[in-house]
């Protein structure tokens, strides 16, 4: 089973990998949709998606888009039901930051037909994570998180976490109240705009500032 790695030297089995998309309103508008409040989008990442920080994103031979979307991602670190936002934080074991490559022709597709993305968000080396800062070398409650991707050195995506419509105590207590949530499962939380497609040869650097980073090649 993968393990997940801690910038102090730890390890966690990786559990499940949730994903929300549109919580940036930026990103929503350039995919074409804003939901209303209150409305979320939820999907799940299989475990052998994983890629460790210096692995390798391998593009398949059945897309033509596939695109990058640079996100803060949240470590849980003990079993969370029904956790309210003002607890949500005694439950995480850590931050990092993540790509949630997306077959992006083939989600359209599949939103065109009404259709699971499982394809489009699960296919194999999807979901690179960095090492993990543990939660006690971060400020709690932190809200603020400044994040960035370069490819081939260039700036192409930068977030910062107060801009997400749903914080990540808002989203601990929705997932938990649907799921119970394990340790080592992983909440990526949302991309912000300025996706685009991955290209063979691409290196990646995404860094979450002042924590860890993330380096991964394009194959």
């Amino acid at each position: 089973m993968a393990e997940l790695k801690f910038t102090n030297g730890s390890t966690l089995q990786l559990g499940v990998m949730y994903g929300i998309g549109q919580n940036y309103a930026k990103h929503a508008r350039e995919m074409g949709s804003l939901l209303p409040r209150g409305e979320k989008i939820m999907f799940i990442k299989p475990t052998a998606c994983y890629v460790p920080d210096g692995g390798s994103i391998v593009l398949p031979d059945y897309s033509e888009e596939v695109h990058h979307e640079v996100e803060l991602v949240v470590v849980m670190g003990k079993e969370a039901k029904d956790v309210s936002k003002e607890d949500a934080w005694d439950y995480i074991a850590g931050f990092g930051i993540g790509i949630d490559a997306t077959l992006r022709d083939l989600q359209r597709k599949a939103k065109e037909k009404g259709l699971p993305w499982a394809i489009a968000k699960g296919f194999h080396t999807s979901g690179p994570i960095s090492n993990i800062v543990p939660i006690e070398e971060i400020t709690r409650n932190k809200n603020d998180f400044e994040f960035e991707l370069k490819i081939n050195g260039e700036s192409r995506q930068k977030g910062n976490s107060m801009d997400m419509l749903y914080s990540v105590e808002e989203l601990i207590e929705f997932l938990s109240h649907i799921f119970t949530l394990q340790p080592g499962d992983v909440i990526f939380t949302g991309t912000p705009e300025g996706v685009g497609k991955l290209n063979q040869g691409d290196k990646l650097v995404a860094e979450l500032f002042g924590f860890t980073k993330l380096n991964i090649d394009v194959v």
